[in-house]
């Protein structure tokens, strides 16, 4: 929990960099009138904050936020949607200053009661507040900007999280039926990471377009979840340009059948469905691009309001091990 600095630049008058992330921690309000967010007290500054830390060597901005989360308060989370970032620069006066830190937070849920947290000199109480008092807790202005985009939407959420499969080398160099074409070396990398992102979302189903490429791209997540993975003749190449309504009816289906959902498509598919899911977005919610990137292995992370198919908010991660 210690927030190290990246020493990169050799300019000694340029601050170091911090990488860091966090979340907007929820419970169900004890009156389920509103929500209940997590503030962590820290008694060196004797500020009150969001839960949040600097990632490790190799650790994916995503899990830097649920480890941190983990460790501050005792709470492994499920991740919901993306809240934004926030930069600001810490004095000379810090050990290692001038430090400029960016810290990515996420709306994220408890899904667990809390269990007794990690030995920490970091924090010395964790303490839940109604999200309309919270905010007056609060020490600093950058962490009221992101309670308050949290605040903007409700808390809960139903997630889509669309992947392409990963890769599986070139069709000229397989022999047998395209459909039984199996991943790559580097896909299998690719599926491997995937396995350390998605399962912090919480997918309580999955879903694939019926090849052999698409299914081993979420199969490793599967079984980390104990989750079977279903075919889903819908999401493939052959039938969504000739009926693409019946994929998106059938998308709703899903998202309302669980709270989040793990599908694994094909590239003729994806970003005419991304379009589409994009035609609902909730005013305020940045709009998905009009040619949505589509990268072997990448991810959409698609956070819908939890009654209505109108999208709430927009995540897309070009690979699984980039920060």
């Amino acid at each position: 929990m210690s927030e190290a600095t990246d020493d990169t630049t050799s300019d000694p008058e340029r601050p170091k960099r911090i990488q860091a992330s966090g979340a907007v921690l929820w419970r169900t309000g004890a009156t389920q009138a509103e929500p209940e967010v997590a503030l962590v007290h820290r008694p060196r500054y004797d500020d009150w904050s969001l839960p949040k830390g600097k990632a490790r060597p190799g650790e994916t901005r995503h899990a830097a936020a649920v480890r941190e989360v983990a460790e501050e308060t005792g709470v492994r989370p499920v991740l919901n949607r993306l809240l934004g970032e926030v930069a600001y620069t810490l004095p000379a006066s810090v050990p290692g200053g001038p430090l400029r830190k960016t810290v990515r937070y996420y709306a994220a849920k408890e899904v667990t009661e809390a269990a007794e947290r990690p030995a920490d000199d970091e924090v010395d109480q964790v303490s839940w507040f109604p999200l309309s008092e919270a905010a007056d807790r609060l020490s600093y202005p950058h962490d009221r900007v992101i309670l308050r985009r949290f605040a903007e939407l409700p808390a809960d959420t139903r997630t889509l999280l669309l992947v392409r499969h990963a890769k599986a080398g070139r069709r000229s160099d397989w022999a047998g039926p395209d459909g039984l074409r199996p991943l790559s070396e580097a896909g299998r990398r690719q599926a491997s990471a995937l396995s350390q992102v998605l399962p912090l979302f919480g997918p309580d189903q999955v879903f694939s377009a019926p090849r052999t490429r698409c299914r081993q791209t979420v199969e490793q997540t599967a079984a980390v979840l104990g989750l079977t993975v279903h075919d889903e003749p819908l999401l493939s190449e052959e039938e969504y340009p000739s009926d693409p309504d019946r994929t998106h009816h059938r998308l709703l289906e899903l998202l309302s059948s669980s709270p989040t959902t793990l599908l694994c498509s094909q590239g003729a598919v994806i970003p005419g469905v991304v379009r589409w899911l994009g035609e609902q977005t909730a005013d305020g919610v940045n709009p998905v691009p009009e040619d949505p990137p589509n990268k072997k292995g990448s991810l959409w992370v698609l956070s819908f309001h939890p009654t209505r198919p109108e999208l709430m908010g927009v995540e897309h991660i070009s690979s699984a091990e980039d920060w």
